[in-house]
């Protein structure tokens, strides 16, 4: 049986714009075959992963509020993730910056007919990006009445990024919505938490408890307070950490 060895938390600082240096949490993995993952937590759904040499970008985002990523102080991706068009999401700015000639660009199809160019992935589709690395996309999308509007079905993407046997389920901006149940053998999971736009507290765990990641992070959550889930999900046997994704 694949283990998921976790290991120790260290902070990077990385500079801004404005001179100031943010620490970035990062935590670091390892895969079946012994290769490590670094997870940075840049800002609110703005994922940084380091992979075998590999430099992997989730949802890049420059400014939202008093917090900006500086992106010309990174390096370049070598696949970019996108999983909707909400400037939260989708800042083509910062994903031309990252660019390089060879980067693998993948997002839902709206955002490709936005930048002009990438692979564009529906929900249920797959793409080997490397002999290492697959990427699926899987439904994200509100259920609230009154809230469909933010994120109707069918539109948006979670992705289901796979690094040498290691399964990382990004969820994107979504509820708790019945097709989390097939979301199974996740390592580490990026689950929402800001109503309207995502999930209460409450959704979270709830659908914490249908995928059962190892390791939990709640992101993308703004001012809602997460504080109280480690305790909501105690006795679980999921690991969540708290960490600068507001």
């Amino acid at each position: 049986m694949k283990k998921l060895f976790i290991c120790i938390l260290a902070t990077v600082g990385l500079f801004t714009a404005c001179g100031q240096k943010p620490d970035h949490e990062t935590d670091e993995f390892t895969t079946q075959s012994g290769k490590t993952v670094r997870i940075h937590a840049l800002m609110h759904s703005s994922i940084r992963i380091e992979y075998d040499g590999r430099e992997i970008e989730i949802d890049p985002c420059s400014k939202l509020r008093d917090r900006t990523v500086d992106y010309a102080a990174l390096p370049k991706a070598d696949i970019i993730l996108v999983t909707h068009e909400h400037f939260d999401h989708y800042d083509e700015a910062a994903i031309r910056q990252l660019r390089k000639e060879d980067s693998q660009l993948v997002m839902n199809r709206r955002c490709v007919e936005m930048f002009g160019e990438g692979s564009a992935m529906d929900n249920g589709d797959r793409l080997e990006l490397a002999n290492d690395i697959t990427v699926e996309a899987v439904p994200a999308y509100n259920t609230t009445e009154g809230h469909l509007q933010f994120h109707p079905k069918g539109r948006d993407n979670g992705y289901i990024l796979t690094l040498d046997g290691l399964r990382i389920y990004i969820a994107g901006d979504t509820e708790d919505i019945p097709e989390m149940e097939t979301v199974k053998n996740i390592d580490i999971a990026f689950l929402p938490c800001n109503q309207p736009y995502t999930m209460t507290p409450e959704q979270l765990i709830h659908a914490a408890k249908m995928v059962r990641p190892k390791v939990l992070f709640p992101y993308h959550y703004g001012e809602t307070n997460v504080k109280g889930i480690p305790a909501q999900l105690q006795g679980e046997g999921i690991d969540v950490r708290i960490r600068h994704y507001e």
